[in-house]
């Protein structure tokens, strides 16, 4: 008799619509933050695109793919990268109507440039960089949905579902590419290198793009003491603080996402948002 698959352990896809204010509630969407607002403006504004190259790493790899369990893992891990790119997306456009800098990220300018990217690199080093990137995602979600503090912060309630529903899935899928890129023969050297150079670039990547973003905000402009004083609170907040100790735990040798344990968590949060009398149940489709 062949074994079957642990379905528990399979990532769902969940078919999903969020309506997003279009015209009121202020631009400043998270507690009337200014630095805060344009933060999540940015990560959202990044996911679309990136979630599509992370599809087309382990789509380039599905034919060496053997495991009948990993398989499942990665249908599901496509398809729940794919709902997250069109639900972003709609908070993207809702969000370049309120004046955020965030059409770039996905303008087929960009994104020709980054395939162009993909093929110098080789395959393998472009699955290496999405393992990493489900690490810095995890490790985001975690923090999200496991720190009271930050849950307590006042926003636009269907972004937070937005988010605490696209971090769910990141911790239900956190291992996937990584399991395909040991699956295929991937080694440690590429992996913790990749991972290395991701850190060097990734955090001034954030940092740039925030700057620009707040620089493109005339309002903003005009207040740069508030500006300090809420990027100060945010990077020193429950969110950020402490994140790169977080991101380097990937460079261990042997290190494996499921070593951090958020079964709890993800219990948790399942039951919440999606159980009998979960809050987004009505937001399926």
């Amino acid at each position: 008799m062949v074994d079957q698959p642990d379905v528990a352990n399979i990532p769902k896809t969940r078919r999903i619509r969020f309506q997003f204010d279009s015209g009121g509630g202020g631009k400043y969407f998270v507690n009337n933050d200014i630095v805060f607002s344009h933060f999540v403006a940015g990560l959202s504004a990044s996911f679309p695109p990136g979630e599509e190259a992370f599809i087309r790493s382990v789509r380039a790899y599905s034919d060496q793919i053997t495991d009948p369990v990993l398989k499942k893992k990665v249908a599901g891990f496509i398809g729940q990268e794919s709902v997250h790119g069109q639900q972003h997306r709609a908070l993207n456009d809702q969000l370049a109507d309120k004046g955020y800098w965030v059409q770039w990220w996905d303008s087929e300018q960009t994104k020709a440039r980054e395939k162009r990217f993909e093929k110098r690199i080789g395959r393998r080093r472009h699955l290496a960089m999405t393992a990493a990137s489900e690490h810095f995602t995890a490790v985001l979600a975690q923090r999200v949905l496991g720190t009271e503090e930050v849950q307590a912060i006042p926003g636009d309630p269907e972004v937070w579902n937005l988010l605490n529903w696209h971090a769910l899935e990141e911790l239900e899928h956190k291992a996937v590419a990584f399991d395909v890129y040991r699956a295929v023969g991937g080694d440690e050297r590429t992996r913790i290198r990749v991972m290395r150079a991701m850190l060097a670039l990734g955090v001034p990547l954030v940092i740039s793009t925030l700057l620009i973003s707040l620089a493109r905000d005339a309002n903003a402009r005009r207040q740069p003491v508030r500006l300090v004083r809420e990027a100060h609170r945010l990077f020193t907040g429950p969110l950020v603080k402490g994140m790169w100790a977080d991101f380097r735990r990937y460079l261990r040798p042997g290190f494996h996402p499921d070593d951090i344990d958020t079964s709890a968590l993800l219990d948790r949060w399942q039951r919440e948002l999606f159980g009998e009398h979960g809050a987004l149940i009505d937001n399926l489709r």
